[in-house]
């Protein structure tokens, strides 16, 4: 197995690190609702759940979060 035959100096790691960034998340500003979201993202707005702009479910619950209250019974 191939192994480096010297250290790889601060520098050296370094510069190869400077493409290392990160890039910001695509936020949008929705036409209908002037909601921020994210790009190709669902998001909830008053309980409804838009996509594109369009209501894709009315009245939306999470369905983890129905379960939730189920784990209280002893």
């Amino acid at each position: 197995m191939a192994h480096p035959k010297r250290r790889t100096s601060k520098t050296r790691r370094d510069k190869r690190r400077t493409h290392h960034q990160l890039t910001p998340k695509a936020v949008t500003i929705c036409s209908n609702t002037g909601e921020l979201h994210l790009r190709h993202k669902a998001y909830v707005v008053d309980g409804d759940l838009y996509l594109h702009g369009k209501v894709a479910i009315k009245d939306y619950a999470p369905v983890a979060a129905a379960a939730a209250p189920a784990s209280d019974e002893e």
